[in-house]
């Protein structure tokens, strides 16, 4: 893997967010880190709105939000045009996001799963091909397409 992944939270998914990017660095990918940088309380839109406009900038082709839920900030960053933002509890959700809904964001809830499944999400994620076929129509009606 070489591409870069874009990653951002807010203090509910700081400490998730800060045990993921080791995993990524050692897979080789590039990190493009986008906050928080601590546990002091911030507003998941705003770090949803970063992630969602480094996407659309091209700086990423995929990222990974995580909030204490992942309902919050996942909301947030479906409001962008081109994000397609899955909030994953286990790998298959995170696999089927990618083969079916071709998701360029990973969300995950930093207070209701462990670093472990986080981690299997993370690989589902990174390592799932979109599927295309009868998908791809379904994903085209989402609207428009993050620049790769």
């Amino acid at each position: 893997m070489s591409d870069t992944v874009a990653i951002a939270a807010d203090h509910g998914g700081f400490d998730l967010k800060a045990a993921l990017v080791p995993v990524l660095q050692a897979a080789g990918v590039a990190v493009l880190d986008l906050g928080t940088a601590s546990r002091e309380a911030v507003d998941y839109p705003d770090f949803a709105d970063a992630l969602a406009a480094a996407l659309m900038a091209g700086r990423a082709p995929r990222g990974v939000l995580v909030c204490g839920t992942g309902i919050g900030i996942s909301i947030a960053a479906n409001r962008h045009p081109g994000i397609r933002a899955a909030l994953c509890h286990d790998g298959l959700t995170a696999r089927l996001a990618r083969q079916h809904n071709d998701a360029n964001v990973l969300v995950l809830g930093g207070r209701l799963i462990g670093i472990e499944t986080a981690k299997d999400c993370l690989a589902m994620f990174l390592n799932t091909p979109f599927e295309g076929g009868r998908h791809a129509r379904r994903v085209a009606k989402l609207g428009r397409a993050v620049p790769q």
